[in-house]
């Protein structure tokens, strides 16, 4: 709460570049919603991704240590006027700065109702907040996870509130190895996003335990850390920033291997759509001929708000599948 509501005022402040999102490709309409927002906003915006998920038009979406509210603000022109997006954040100056400009953000889209709201609470604890069992069809996160010291209380939080087939889509940093115990018990550290990382493999078994899918890749950038008493803590460990999603899958219906074809119809993605480092889904003509798809994969398209967009056919084998996303 100091770090980000008192020490850190703009980017210019921190000490690595985990909390800086990469430079990368943004759809067209991401990129114009991203201008509508407020110049202090973004100001006030620390993320180690990009958490903008594809084909949210009427969700309801719940942004996990939503700062400043940049995400939120960009995720409310997605989801449009029937949808809603609430962020909720620790840091009461954070919060502060969301609020302040949210009159201003309606008008800009041309709402006549917010469908943004800003939450003070911990993301540990999303019942004390109000937030009512499986009431969100997506959760979002952006560098925050690593800042919790109950990771799986954060991923259990999350999958409470999810709906059956409902995902969550999030960017953290993922260290290489465990860190020591000066590390993880230092403050900078800890604030720039490093002494609270968890190793990948983490990751996956913790979702595994609470029920998610396995973790699905989207994309992944080395985090230099150059300030040299940070290198000299940090020792020989190595730090990622990397985006993944992870579903809730029903329990029941199950699917086995099939064959996909996309129908292109996802808006802003007509003529591929990158579901994750294994998959890459091609529109319209390009996609006529399908991908042979595991049964995770399957599953999820088949459960998901994805599934209006593609056509499923059962496989009897697996052969020529790719493998799932965790690897």
């Amino acid at each position: 709460q100091d770090y980000y509501g008192k020490e850190l005022q703009s980017l210019e402040d921190l000490k690595t570049t985990a909390c800086v999102t990469p430079a990368q490709p943004l759809p067209q309409a991401a990129r114009e919603a991203l201008e509508r927002v407020h110049e202090e906003v973004v100001a006030r915006y620390y993320g180690c991704g990009l958490v903008l998920p594809e084909c949210l038009a009427s969700c309801r979406v719940l942004d996990l240590g939503s700062g400043s509210g940049r995400d939120c603000y960009v995720l409310s022109q997605l989801v449009g006027e029937k949808g809603h997006v609430t962020g909720i954040d620790m840091t009461k100056e954070q919060v502060e700065v969301a609020r302040k400009h949210l009159a201003y953000h309606m008008d800009k889209f041309g709402y006549r109702v917010p469908n943004v709201d800003f939450i003070w609470g911990f993301m540990e604890k999303l019942g004390d907040a109000g937030l009512a069992d499986e009431s969100y069809d997506v959760v979002v996160s952006n560098c925050v996870v690593n800042l919790a010291p109950d990771k799986r209380a954060v991923l259990r939080e999350a999958y409470r509130v999810l709906k059956p087939g409902g995902e969550l889509y999030f960017s953290d940093v993922y260290a290489s190895g465990h860190l020591s115990e000066a590390a993880r018990a230092h403050r900078v550290l800890w604030g720039e996003c490093l002494a609270g990382a968890l190793c990948w493999t983490e990751l996956c078994s913790i979702a595994r335990e609470l029920g998610f899918s396995a973790p699905r890749l989207l994309s992944a950038s080395p985090v230099t850390v150059c300030h040299p008493e940070l290198q000299s803590v940090a020792g020989d460990c190595r730090f990622v920033s990397a985006t993944c999603r992870l579903f809730k899958v029903p329990r029941s219906g199950r699917a086995g291997p099939g064959r996909v074809t996309y129908s292109g119809s996802v808006a802003g993605h007509e003529q591929e759509l990158v579901f994750d480092a294994n998959f890459t889904f091609k529109g319209g003509m390009r996609g006529r001929e399908g991908v042979d798809v595991d049964a995770d994969t399957a599953t999820i398209l088949r459960s998901s708000r994805f599934a209006q967009h593609f056509c499923i056919q059962d496989s009897t084998a697996d052969a020529g599948a790719a493998p799932p996303g965790c690897c």
